[in-house]
């Protein structure tokens, strides 16, 4: 603006200084001195540590922070970045700017990292200066890692999870919630034993927060006790064996339920016949005759705790004759169900007699004339239970249908391999009950994937891997049932090679 004006303006210059060390040119600054001097007179990283040992384990790769925390860090990561800054001692005395890692060579036990520090000296001059620390590692395994090193199998908790049902179809699902969520990372050892499964974990708080777990996602309860292992006088120091006993309740998906009447009244008069159709942290009941429906938490059912009147081992196989559809369909709980009148006879008497039943189902939205059912034959069925015998007077229904049953349309499909996987828990298997055991194993979890199978609700929460293995033929696709339950494909995790040689803590199953 003033040269266009025409005014004269005068250029202004930095000036410059002689050096009083050296006498070269340099811009003015609070010491006269040059950037080179500066440095050769003062030291900003005086005092500080150069060289610091840390403690490492090799077994878990972990780092000691004193006293006694172990900080699991890879190498070149933030994690051990703010580790080794935060040993430096004196550190406080300058202002750092930057810090980096310097490569090594893994197997070195060295670590160096490069420090840029700021610091004010002489006339309130700042000067800035790089330097490298050196952090030696030391070896020296972990309270943990050592006990396990010298005894592989010597634990601190166990859990011990039981379930007092003829049947194992709770502990699938269960085994499937623990590997999603990776409950039993922690674990040492996993053994399987006759009602339940055992988990030996080497400290007490993994084995705590195990049992917490297992109550968000089953009705349970539990009890802990502590053995005395040895006790060390001078120090006063104990070391206890600890055991968690977790009971998980006996009623399970597919249950008949006879309520007990001080229990039908809690919940509204429901029942006293009710289905049970889902359990998580709490029991949903069902009433197959109104639809009406309730939730059961695990402190109101130990209270008053009861069994199943007829369990899903008892399950019998009705084709259905005839279907009238009484109301329309109703969302119970996530699930649609609506009331029929049926005509339904079993499977077993064709040829044999001509009974037929006059029921009434709530799976009047899926069934249809010709088709097989699963249900509970209360007609033939002889139950003891002593709960039933309180209500006087109440009229027993013939049979309760259960769920459809697709096991005609199945036998086309019999050996066919599934497109999909499970991964499973290692667990030490006792094998001293033989074959027949094993067996009747193997035919609960086929059950179990067939459930999967039909049932969008249960596999919500669990975790299915697509078979590498499954080539799908359109000679097989049209020879099936269409009508067949499957997964989709979208509900499959892929991109996941999940083998054995990879994965040691589990393994796959069809």
């Amino acid at each position: 603006m003033a040269e266009e004006a025409g005014m004269f303006m005068v250029h202004q210059t930095v000036g410059s200084v002689l050096c009083c060390k050296c006498g070269i040119p340099m811009t003015p600054n609070a010491a006269n001195m040059c950037v080179k001097c500066l440095r050769s007179e003062i030291d900003i990283t005086e005092g500080l540590q150069k060289h610091v040992t840390i403690v490492h384990c090799p077994e878990c790769d972990t780092y000691l922070q004193p006293p006694k925390t172990w900080i699991k860090a890879q190498l070149e990561s933030k994690e051990l970045l703010t580790f080794c800054v935060k040993r430096l001692k004196n550190l406080n005395k300058v202002r750092l700017i930057h810090a980096e890692f310097i490569w090594t060579e893994p197997h070195s036990k060295r670590i160096k990292v490069k420090l840029r520090v700021q610091k004010e000296v002489l006339n309130g001059a700042i000067l800035e200066q790089a330097y490298i620390v050196e952090f030696v590692q030391q070896e020296h395994m972990c309270e943990s890692c050592s006990r396990v090193q010298a005894n592989p199998d010597q634990w601190v908790a166990s859990v011990q999870l039981r379930q007092h049902v003829p049947h194992r179809r709770t502990f699938f699902y269960l085994e499937q919630l623990i590997l999603r969520h990776d409950a039993a990372g922690r674990a040492i050892k996993i053994k399987q034993m006759d009602q339940g499964i055992d988990f030996f974990f080497a400290n007490r708080s993994h084995g705590v927060k195990f049992v917490e777990f297992i109550g968000k996602v089953t009705p349970s309860r539990s009890r802990h006790d502590k053995q005395l292992v040895s006790h060390d006088t001078k120090s006063n120091n104990y070391n206890y064996k600890y055991t968690f006993s977790v009971e998980i309740c006996p009623i399970c998906r597919e249950d008949l339920i006879c309520l007990p009447p001080k229990v039908a009244v809690s919940l509204g008069n429901i029942g006293p016949l009710v289905i049970c159709t889902k359990v998580s942290n709490n029991i949903a009941l069902l009433d197959p005759f109104t639809l009406r429906h309730c939730f059961l938490d695990a402190d109101q059912y130990w209270r008053s705790s009861f069994k199943a009147l007829l369990s899903s081992r008892q399950l019998v196989e009705y084709i259905v004759l005839d279907v009238e559809i009484v109301s329309s369909e109703v969302n119970v709980a996530g699930s649609k169900y609506a009331l029929a009148d049926a005509q339904v006879a079993r499977v077993s008497d064709f040829g044999k007699n001509d009974t037929i039943f006059n029921i009434r189902t709530h799976l009047g939205h899926l069934l249809n004339p010709g088709d097989h059912a699963l249900g509970y034959d209360v007609y033939a069925a002889n139950s003891n239970d002593m709960e039933l015998e309180k209500y006087r007077g109440f009229v027993l229904p013939e049979a309760i249908l259960i769920k459809k049953s697709y096991e005609e349309k199945r036998q086309r499909k019999r050996g066919k391999p599934r497109s999909w996987k499970l991964k499973s828990l290692n667990m030490e298997v006792d094998d001293s009950k033989g074959r027949a055991d094993q067996e009747k194993m193997n035919t609960e979890y086929e059950v179990f994937l067939r459930d999967l199978e039909e049932d969008p609700e249960l596999r919500f929460n669990i975790s299915l891997y697509r078979n590498k293995e499954y080539q799908p033929s359109e000679m097989a696709s049209m020879t099936d049932g269409e009508d067949l339950p499957s997964v989709p494909l979208e509900e499959l995790l892929a991109d996941l090679d999940l083998s054995e040689e990879e994965d040691g803590d589990v393994s796959m199953r069809e």
